[in-house]
């Protein structure tokens, strides 16, 4: 990992105090626990997780970018999707984890031109440092909405409106599945002893068991080619969603994420899975390097969620590309309001909206998924190029 930047000495303090709390929960544990687990406290641990250390992870000076990081014009589309949703349900909206809250300020501002704002606009976010941040960017991009903002530490018990995720089903942790001619395993996490009483993170496999079994053997994997099939199971999605459906009264959850259908997720040329690490713009494979100063994600299977959803009483409103869901909620519409098109405003705009929509960059890779109850007729974003069959 030379390529990689070196982080700062209080970073590197922060994570070995994880790798420490890593190493005795391994050692209660007997010696090894569910790769889950790991991702959970990597990315969770209070105070010490990637995305409960405080540490910058948005934007430029972060780790990755996110649509809304690129241009408000990604809301501004959306916001014409939660418009139809709202109208159709009730005035209220909850976004789950809005990172800087860039995209909660964007929906509001549009939402308000529109005529539709949100009675609440709910915020589901458990890192008090990104609560911090999402308040600063709203008092400063949307000061005179701000008071309709409240932030919530669980989900609702019941709820009718618009429920937005963007890029959040990708970070829940997954359990590792293996496949070998020897049969089905689950990866975990043990230590190695490096000497002087060291040790370090490695890799160790257990025969699947339990949930995790059953799960991966109605996935019919692909058989091993002379080694290992390697892939993730998002267990802690498929509950996610069915939690929401419990207590959806009515309206539509959006789920905006890159992945894929099962046909294409589970094909015997993706033998080591889709899991990626993300430091400072930089992809890597190893989750074990400077834990909490990482982001940890998988691909969504999105034939799971969507399953999941529907098993819980929700219909499948539609599942397209995010290309084809932001032509169909009007973003062309949205780019030709910021001005001529010599304008160098608008030339950055659509710059923006080709990384968003062009199928090499993030049009084909990303998905919408829309799970809802009680709307009648098609949603705006999938009337056309809609692709439920594809799941």
């Amino acid at each position: 990992m030379s390529s990689l930047p070196e982080p700062s000495a209080d970073a590197l303090a922060q994570s070995a105090r994880l790798l420490e709390s890593v190493a005795a929960e391994i050692e209660a544990a007997g010696g090894w626990i569910p790769f889950s687990r790991y991702m959970e406290l990597a990315l969770y641990a209070p105070g010490l997780g990637y995305y409960s250390g405080g540490a910058r992870k948005f934007g430029p000076g972060g780790d990755f970018i996110t649509a809304p990081e690129l241009t408000p014009l990604f809301g501004q589309a959306l916001a014409a999707q939660l418009e139809q949703v709202m109208r159709a349900s009730a005035a209220q909206v909850i976004e789950v984890g809005a990172g800087t809250g860039l995209l909660a300020a964007d929906l509001l501002l549009e939402l308000e031109r529109r005529g539709c704002l949100p009675e609440q606009y709910g915020i589901l976010e458990l890192s008090g440092e990104l609560r911090a941040r999402q308040a600063d960017t709203l008092a400063q991009k949307a000061p005179r909405l701000a008071a309709r903002v409240h932030w919530l530490d669980a989900l609702p018990e019941r709820f009718s409106g618009a429920v937005v995720a963007n890029e959040v089903l990708d970070v829940m942790p997954v359990h590792l599945l293996v496949s070998r001619a020897d049969g089905l395993f689950e990866r975990g996490v043990a230590l190695a002893a490096e000497g002087a009483g060291a040790s370090r993170l490695c890799w160790a496999d257990v025969p699947a068991a339990g949930a995790v079994r059953a799960a991966a053997l109605a996935l019919a994997l692909p058989a091993p080619a002379g080694g290992e099939y390697v892939t993730e199971l998002n267990l802690a999605g498929r509950a996610w969603v069915a939690a929401w459906a419990e207590r959806l009264q009515a309206g539509a959850m959006l789920l905006i994420d890159y992945g894929y259908p099962r046909a294409e997720y589970y094909l015997p040329s993706r033998a080591s899975g889709t899991l990626l690490c993300y430091y400072r713009h930089h992809a890597h494979g190893d989750p074990f390097l400077w834990p909490g100063l990482n982001d940890i994600t998988a691909f969504v299977d999105f034939t799971a969620v969507a399953e999941a959803g529907f098993e819980a009483g929700l219909d499948v409103q539609g599942y397209t590309t995010q290309a084809r869901f932001l032509f169909n909620c009007g973003v062309l519409q949205c780019l030709e309001r910021r001005g001529p098109r010599e304008g160098a405003d608008y030339i950055r705009a659509a710059r923006a909206v080709q990384r968003l929509t062009a199928p090499q960059e993030m049009g084909e890779l990303f998905k919408v998924l829309a799970l809802g109850r009680g709307l009648d007729g098609p949603l705006l974003g999938f009337a056309s190029g809609d692709r439920m069959h594809a799941l």
